[in-house]
């Protein structure tokens, strides 16, 4: 089969389309054909080892120090069941499903191997692959934050970096909430946010996010481009936060900076539950949710996928079609 895989850690130049065996199911796992992935922001970090601040000796000891363990990226994929292992019965071939591997990757391939019982779940037929392939990441981390954070009918909550796939995720599962939201994004995707459901959108060009001062509930740091102390001061006393994308010292500092004013703060890595998956795929049959597509590339364009990724301009999500 084909596979893109990352040899080494840097440009895009280090990604190659190369010819790796197809995998064979164990007895427990599923072999799924891929008809979509995305090149997501973790994708982009693991392969240029571009991280927050803190994170870097520990990526390396997490991913490879020369050049990572695991050379085919990629979290999420939608497709077709290909095989199954002689144990799953949850499974045939010919099933349409929707999977997330984070921690394992290897969905930048014409196949993924994962086990049954994993982050994988039926596929209806009115959702296509490609609308598929971007609703594990971004939904089931806005889920994780969410439920972590509280967020209930009525609360005022502050998403940071409503555009991305995190962040327009997020805003749309806390409209579902009841929640009334404001947006912060650039101008270029300013309609996009209010499109979204946000009853208040800031264009971060124009107006300092600092100047809404402590009226939120809930404020979701979803792109890392405030430190903890600017964070915390746009949260009410007493309210929540969290510090989706930030360097550690950030995310340690949090706890101790939210304690003198009763704020709770959610830091850290989000959870991989299939429930969560399950979750999102009902939010998107019942139309409350619908991932955001910035751009689409076909299977050998994973390099310009990962380059419009790394540019920080994205909308969304970032999604590969795989013939």
């Amino acid at each position: 089969m084909k596979a893109i895989a990352c040899t080494g850690y840097g440009s895009p130049e280090v990604l190659h389309l190369l010819e790796v065996p197809k995998p064979e199911p164990a007895a427990d796992e599923i072999v799924i054909r891929v008809r979509a992935t995305t090149v997501t922001s973790g994708d982009w970090r693991i392969r240029s080892l571009e991280m927050p601040p803190g994170f870097g000796l520990l990526a390396r000891v997490m991913f490879g120090f020369s050049r990572p363990r695991q050379p085919i990226l990629g979290s999420e994929v939608a497709g077709e069941v290909e095989s199954v292992g002689k144990k799953v019965t949850a499974f045939k071939p010919g099933d349409r499903v929707v999977a997330f591997d984070g921690k394992k990757m290897g969905c930048h391939a014409q196949f993924k191997c994962m086990n049954a019982t994993g982050c994988v779940v039926g596929l209806p037929g009115e959702i296509d692959f490609e609308t598929a392939a971007a609703l594990p990441f971004g939904g089931t981390t806005a889920l994780h934050f969410l439920r972590k954070t509280g967020v209930r009918k009525g609360e005022r909550v502050l998403v940071i970096g409503a555009s991305g796939s995190v962040g327009s995720a997020i805003t749309q599962i806390a409209v579902h909430l009841g929640a009334k939201v404001t947006g912060v994004c650039g101008s270029s995707n300013v309609e996009l946010v209010r499109s979204l459901g946000a009853e208040q959108v800031v264009d971060y060009s124009q107006q300092d996010v600092l100047s809404l001062g402590s009226e939120f509930d809930v404020v979701l740091e979803t792109v890392g481009s405030l430190d903890v102390s600017q964070t915390l001061a746009l949260v009410r006393d007493g309210g929540r936060a969290a510090i989706i994308a930030g360097g550690l010292g950030d995310m340690i500092q949090a706890q101790f900076k939210g304690k003198s004013r009763g704020i709770n703060v959610v830091a850290g890595p989000a959870e991989e539950r299939v429930e969560d998956l399950r979750e999102v795929l009902d939010l998107t049959v019942s139309k409350a949710f619908h991932p955001v597509i910035d751009s689409t590339y076909t299977f050998e364009e994973i390099p310009k996928a990962h380059l419009r990724v790394q540019g920080k301009r994205k909308r969304g999500n970032v999604v590969v079609t795989v013939g």
